[in-house]
């Protein structure tokens, strides 16, 4: 098994982690809502993040996570038992959100919306926003860290097959434009809202 397939399970082209970003930016209040409010303590919150990982397969992420987690005070073993996607150590009212964390990385920040409404029938509206807040944030990390790792590879002679150097260079440096970019088409949006709202 290549460094490469180790790690890597999912690329996302520039204009998949440019969804993803608007995606996430245009939610930023959800972020900053979830983090004030603590309806999800931090051990939840590594849970989500390192199941998420776990199908993207951030090896940056992975490590991060790992040591935040162990601080958290979630065992090595149930760190290690979710990057292997066994969650038998989560606890039962955690588990509902860390398979519907695994099916929206699986299906690229698109998850079903029967699933959401899941989600929101067993947690409420307010939790269930919060926990996809908190993924939308790991699967950005995740989906630039891979990109970066597919480009750190290519530089060694190990290019992966699935995508080219624009690619991977569109993620890596574009991360750089495409913030600003979409900050100002927030503005503009809620500009917009507002004056709806006026009339």
């Amino acid at each position: 098994m290549t460094e490469l397939k180790k790690y890597m399970k999912r690329l996302y082209v520039p204009r998949d982690f440019f969804r993803l970003l608007s995606d996430m930016m245009l939610n930023l209040k959800d972020m900053r809502e979830a983090r004030k409010a603590g309806r999800i303590n931090r051990e939840f919150t590594e849970r989500i993040m390192m199941a998420v990982t776990e199908v993207n397969g951030c090896r940056y992420c992975s490590y991060f996570h790992t040591r935040v987690a162990l601080k958290a005070g979630i065992q090595r073993s149930e760190i290690e038992n979710i990057f292997e996607g066994e969650f038998k150590d989560v606890p039962k009212e955690e588990i509902v959100a860390i398979y519907f964390a695994q099916h929206y990385a699986e299906t690229g920040g698109n998850p079903n919306q029967e699933v959401v409404q899941r989600m929101r029938d067993f947690y409420g509206s307010e939790m269930t926003r919060d926990i996809i807040s908190y993924i939308r944030a790991i699967m950005i990390g995740n989906a630039w860290g891979n990109m970066f790792d597919a480009l750190r590879m290519r530089f060694k002679g190990n290019p992966s097959s699935e995508t080219s150097l624009m690619d991977e260079l569109g993620v890596v440096f574009g991360i750089f434009w495409m913030i600003p970019v979409l900050f100002i088409k927030n503005i503009f949006n809620n500009l917009s809202r507002a004056a709806e709202a006026v009339k």
